[in-house]
């Protein structure tokens, strides 16, 4: 009786098994098909800042078979590249690619998303949004803006720059028009800067025609593709206002909350792996990139001590400024710069005793 009862419920386990088999690709098969536009900030011919988007649809459709299909538009395209956000806060568009700076103009708090004067570099970004509270932070105040945010994309530590003439002092700086986004153009404006918000696709013609006279993009392999160096030989770094950028996916709140809980899950897999396979990217092609420009005969330079210490107190003066008027910007600035400051002395021990050695050998 025993072997007889055991063998029924195996037979009846077998049974439930194969149900469960044919069950899960029922499942699947009743999701729905899901088309989205997506809009870039971002030129085709940028690939790997570009590239990012299309990290996040060809993971989306090999992970739904297709059903959840983002079609990627390069800037210009659907909308200006700087008016990406604007299409997913208005719907527009589903979801852009686009950086959080870029939209300073409206409230100076969207700094923080992408990054600030001498802020956090990626990792440590990473470790703020992810883990740090950042992320919480960040979307209570998107969300006035009608969107959400997912990380999705990091340069590192950018250059300074293209300049037309050497800048050895804080005089030197008066008066040059300089392509620069984000917190750094008002940094710079405080010592006579006058700064441009031009898209990445506009940067070169502005800057051989002169109506700018110097330029930042992100690094070697893309300023390299841009063919900065053709009209401006001074490569300056670093790039002090960019210490770890973060590229963002910006998503419409309404067409979100439309979305399968699977198709939710799949989108935050994909936006990670675009994050980090940027990083990755950029980090491998920039110093061939690198190389290349200076065969070109480059003049790399550094900002000297004096520039840098007058912008680090340009910056101070503008955080606290901002703080005193702007209540979102203080509740945001606060705890990330008390998270700064911990993973500045974390940093220090080390991460910097060993980049040091590495590099130096002393």
């Amino acid at each position: 009786m025993q072997r007889r009862d055991f063998l029924k419920k195996a037979s009846v386990g077998a049974v439930a098994g194969a149900a469960a088999t044919v069950a899960a690709p029922a499942i699947a098969q009743a999701l729905p098909n899901i088309k989205w536009r997506l809009t870039s900030s971002f030129p085709k011919s940028l690939d790997t800042i570009y590239g990012g988007a299309e990290v996040l649809a060809n993971r989306l459709r090999a992970m739904t078979g297709g059903k959840f299909d983002i079609r990627v538009f390069p800037g210009g395209e659907i909308v200006p590249g700087l008016q990406a956000l604007d299409a997913v806060q208005q719907g527009t568009v589903e979801v852009c690619h686009t950086c959080s700076y870029y939209y300073v103009g409206k409230d100076k708090t969207f700094g923080f998303g992408t990054s600030i004067p001498f802020g956090m570099t990626a990792r440590q970004m990473n470790a703020w949004i992810y883990y740090g509270g950042g992320q919480k932070l960040l979307d209570e105040f998107y969300s006035d803006y009608n969107v959400l945010s997912f990380a999705g994309g990091n340069t590192g530590t950018q250059m300074g720059g293209w300049w037309r003439k050497e800048v050895k002092t804080v005089a030197d700086l008066k008066g040059i028009k300089m392509r620069i986004a984000g917190l750094g153009g008002n940094v710079f404006s405080a010592l006579g800067v006058v700064p441009q918000q031009v898209a990445g696709g506009d940067i070169y013609p502005a800057l051989e025609k002169g109506t700018i006279d110097a330029a930042e993009w992100v690094g070697p392999y893309d300023d390299e593709k841009l063919g900065f160096y053709k009209v401006a030989k001074n490569y300056y770094y670093p790039g002090w206002w960019e210490p770890g950028p973060v590229i963002h996916f910006f998503v419409n709140k309404a067409e979100w909350a439309k979305l399968p809980k699977e198709y939710q899950e799949a989108f935050q897999a994909a936006a990670y792996e675009a994050n980090v396979t940027m990083m990755a990217e950029y980090d491998h092609k920039n110093p061939a990139a690198l190389a290349k420009l200076m065969q070109s005969g480059v003049k790399v330079r550094e900002f000297s001590s004096e520039i840098l210490k007058a912008t680090y107190k340009a910056a101070t003066a503008l955080y606290a400024d901002e703080s005193a008027k702007n209540p979102a910007f203080k509740k945001i600035f606060v705890e990330y710069d008390k998270y700064r400051r911990t993973q500045a002395a974390w940093f220090s021990l080390a991460e910097r005793r060993m980049d040091g050695f590495l590099q130096t050998g002393k």
